[in-house]
């Protein structure tokens, strides 16, 4: 008789420096590193027209914001996901 010997797979890794990393976590790292860098270099004042009134910020202020607001409905979706397994 032949016996169903299924492998699971963990996620993929990466050792750095003795530690398993995984692949996920150093593309985002390597993301956040672009974003970060991208806020950075952009640092002139930008007029935004909200329903009111104009609103005139430094550039780097709205794009931090920006990408904090995509972090936490990421994290949040993840969670969602999660929650439903």
């Amino acid at each position: 008789m032949a016996q169903n010997t299924a492998k699971t797979h963990g996620p993929s890794t990466l050792t750095v420096k003795g530690r398993d990393v995984r692949l996920r976590t150093l593309g985002f790292l390597v993301l956040l590193a672009l974003a970060i860098w991208f806020i950075a270099a952009n640092t002139g004042s930008v007029t935004i027209r909200l329903w009111v009134s104009d609103v005139t910020l430094p550039l780097w202020t709205i794009l931090a914001g920006t990408l904090l607001v995509g972090i936490v409905l990421g994290m949040l979706l993840a969670y969602r996901r999660r929650a439903r397994r």
